[in-house]
């Protein structure tokens, strides 16, 4: 007997030293390559960068993972309860492992013969997630509890929990309790109700099964799981877990503008961060980044800018429809759900045109019906859609008498007795009337800054940002024609004319000596008008009287005074640069502009005003950036020939606005493009339209009147947010009658303007090497 014993002891010994000495070994096997992770005790996961307004609006979210960091304190206590009940209940417990755990998921999974539950603890999971592969094996189990039990210490719970929660992927593009918060419940992760909370908690084990937007019953049965376990555990009340199962459940995502108003502006800012920073640091940093838009000023200058585009198009005549179906076609068409509440939004639907005639066009959309009145079909000229095309509506303005008349017909008709007859089909209601739309084939661009400190407030650049993310605004070089004049004047201010100064417009001829070309330049309007002063000469755009300036004072005069305004391209020493013939980019005029606003001093367009990091640090910082252009007495000068532009030239409807305002179109050769600039002391706009590809947009489409329209619907959607200001007067102004109209000259010139006239009838010959002129085919530019 004693010989079994000593036996069975030694047997005992020999297997539990062969366990251990196998357990050592499988240790060492699994250890032998497992990854670092003290980096975890840093833990800096992909964050989205947010874009501000200036005003602390959100502009749009960048980011590979989208996720917003959250401590503990910012989350309701009962949030991180509810993901250790459904997930880990012992976690404040165990050392990283949970061997009871284990045990009951094995006896569970054995029960059901299959992997129902799981045993793996907080811990695990984060490790697993963040520094394992997804493989299925013993070694990486292994791996993961050797590493969670070392985990666990280096980090205390509350850090591991945090970073379980802001890490794990619940579902719907959303990466932490955060982000998840914005897009179930449009709320931050603080506002969430033990209700919402359950429901996040019961995702993690399959996020796109039990996400609520696409199985309510299932999200709904996750949560009645985690309340139960809340329940049980003792962390919340009866009361509470009744309330909360009670408690109807609202899903919708935080309203975030990302690439929706102000697409073009946050491309624009996206492209600088990458710049800067480094697509890295913008898609994963957890950036601030603050911008001068402002939300108002955006979704306004959009607006102005579609409706300009759109009538640019129409002025061209009607292009053709969407789709043409046969008729076995249309309830097909028709069952597609449309709601009417987008055309009161102002936008546009697809309708299918299912009856013409003289009236109009009878539309339907979904099991909606609209009349397009023959009024509105005038710019089709006769070929417009038929039944069976599907076109673009929008809603037509309601005429309030219109709407009055019908609708008191209405009540008459419903009085009169029956006839007997079977009653007509009936017609659309009043209200119901539609515009017939078409996208536009031209593009163009808004662009609206503060002069004072350059803070870019609105920033569009096409017509639609999914279509084309070609930013005209910023990118698009295109020649100004006479947006470009009034910085030939300013230089002529400078150099001794006055607003009084008279110049000839008349014809004049100019021979290249070496290809014997003829270059003749010419009016818009035609026509000469002889002597006229340098008022209503800019006041009326007049071309020769420009060249004539350009060609007395010197171009280079010209091009020195472009670029101390800021003008960054190419200008040649031609006198076709004074018409325009340069291109720029619409960002770029306007800062030119805004030596004219801001009393002679330059300033450069800022987009980003500030960047901070993800812990707060700020990274950059903008100041405006000056440069004196001119003096404030030139300036002030110029700010009232621009204003003669408005109140008796070439921008003639901005008079509405009712403010003081100055501005300046600009043509370029065939209508090719058209512009407008127009500033007050408080805001400066700038307005571009033409074609991608350079072609004519049709005849009359001038600055004044393709682009002007958009910045006048624009400002007038505006101005109320700016008390009325003038541009104040500097030193050393006095006074004068110019034409009968009071205009401003430096001290001691109201009486010196040029004596005589210059130029004169006739040809004339600009050999002044001075002012010297392109050759061949760059002099038959001929630009207004």
């Amino acid at each position: 007997m004693r010989k079994f014993l000593l036996f069975f002891a030694i047997f005992v010994a020999l297997t539990i030293v062969g366990a251990g000495v196998g357990l050592v070994g499988v240790y060492f096997w699994a250890a032998s390559d497992l990854p670092g992770f003290k980096n975890l005790t840093e833990y800096k996961p992909p964050v989205v960068s947010t874009v501000y307004t200036h005003d602390g609006k959100v502009l749009g979210n960048l980011f590979a993972e989208k996720r917003f960091l959250a401590t503990l304190g910012e989350m309701p206590a009962y949030l991180p309860k509810a993901f250790l009940a459904a997930e880990d209940s012992s976690f404040y417990q165990h050392e990283g492992v949970d061997p009871m755990a284990i045990f009951r998921a094995f006896l569970r999974n054995m029960q059901h013969g299959g992997a129902k539950q799981g045993g793996s603890t907080i811990t695990q999971q984060l490790v697993k997630r963040l520094l394992l592969t997804p493989e299925r094996s013993l070694k990486r189990k292994i791996k993961e509890a050797i590493l969670a039990y070392r985990l666990e210490r280096y980090l205390t719970k509350d850090e591991i929990l945090t970073i379980y929660l802001n890490q794990i992927y619940l579902g719907s593009r959303a990466y932490g309790v955060e982000a998840a918060s914005r897009t179930y419940f449009g709320v931050h992760v603080g506002q969430l109700t033990l209700a919402q909370a359950a429901v996040l908690a019961g995702l993690p084990p399959a996020p796109s099964r039990y996400s609520p937007l696409k199985d309510f019953e299932a999200a709904k049965s996750r949560q009645r799981y985690v309340l139960g376990r809340l329940l049980e555990m003792n962390w919340i009340t009866q009361d509470e877990h009744d309330k909360a199962l009670k408690e109807q459940l609202v899903f919708k995502s935080m309203d975030e503008q990302t690439w929706g108003v102000g697409a073009y502006y946050l491309e624009e800012v996206r492209r600088w961060l990458v710049d800067h920073y480094g697509e890295d640091m913008v898609y994963t940093g957890g950036l601030k980044v603050v911008t001068g838009c402002d939300l108002t000023h955006q979704e306004a200058a959009e607006k102005a800018l579609k409706n300009a585009l759109v009538a640019s198009s129409k002025r061209r005549g009607w292009k053709g429809t969407i789709d043409t179906l046969t008729p076995d076609k249309w309830a097909e068409f028709l069952a597609q759900d449309v709601n009417p509440a987008l055309l009161k939004n102002g936008q546009w639907v697809k309708a299918l045109v299912t009856e013409a005639s003289a009236k109009g066009l009878v539309v339907k959309y979904g099991k909606n019906t609209g009349l397009i009145d023959a009024k509105f079909l005038g710019w089709t000229r006769g070929k417009g859609p038929k039944p069976g095309e599907v076109v673009w509506v929008s809603l037509a303005p309601v005429d309030p008498k219109a709407k009055a008349a019908a609708e008191a017909k209405a009540i008459a008709d419903a009085k009169k007795p029956a006839s007997g007859k079977a009653a007509p089909a009936p017609a659309p209601k009043v209200g119901d009337d539609l515009i017939l739309q078409q996208e536009p084939d031209v593009q163009g661009a808004i662009t609206s800054l503060d002069p004072k400190n350059g803070a870019v407030l609105a920033c569009v650049g096409g017509f639609s940002f999914e279509k084309s993310q070609f930013n005209r605004a910023t990118q698009a070089l295109r020649q100004c024609g006479s947006a470009f004049k009034p910085i030939v004047y300013s230089a002529a201010m400078d150099e001794g004319m006055t607003p009084a100064t008279v110049v000839m417009d008349s014809p004049f001829v100019y021979e290249d000596p070496v290809t014997h070309k003829i270059w003749k330049p010419e009016n818009y309007e035609g026509g000469f008008q002889g002597p006229m002063s340098l008022r209503a000469a800019l006041a009326k755009s007049r071309n020769l009287v420009t060249i004539r300036v350009a060609q007395q004072i010197g171009i280079q005069k010209v091009i020195a005074r472009a670029k101390a305004m800021g003008i960054e391209s190419e200008l040649g020493p031609y006198l076709p640069i004074s018409l325009g013939a340069g291109a720029v980019h619409l960002i770029n005029l306007c800062q030119a502009y805004t030596s004219f606003a801001n009393g002679g001093v330059q300033v450069k367009p800022r987009f980003v005003l500030s960047v901070t990091g993800p812990d707060g640090q700020e990274l950059f910082k903008s100041e405006p950036e000056y440069h004196e252009a001119m003096s404030p007495q030139t300036a002030f000068i110029m700010d009232a020939m621009l204003k003669e532009v408005v109140r008796a030239g070439t921008a003639g409807k901005a008079m509405v606005i009712g403010r003081p305002l100055a501005g300046k179109t600009g043509t370029s050769n065939d209508e090719q493009d058209a512009w407008f600039v127009g500033f007050t002391p408080y805001l400066l706009t700038g307005v571009y339209l033409g074609f991608d590809q350079v072609q004519p947009m049709g005849k009359g489409e001038t600055g004044g009147t393709a682009a002007l329209p958009a910045f006048i619907e624009y400002r007038l959607a505006v101005e109320n947010m700016y008390p009325v200001e003038d541009f104040p007067q500097p030193p050393g102004i006095v006074w004068s009658a110019v034409d009968g109209v009071s205009m401003p000259f430096k001290e001691g010139q109201e009486k010196s303007a040029f004596a005589g006239i210059i130029g004169g009838q006739g040809n004339v010959n600009f050999s002044d090497p001075d002012a010297p002129l392109a050759t061949g085919e760059d002099l038959l530019k001929q630009m207004y």
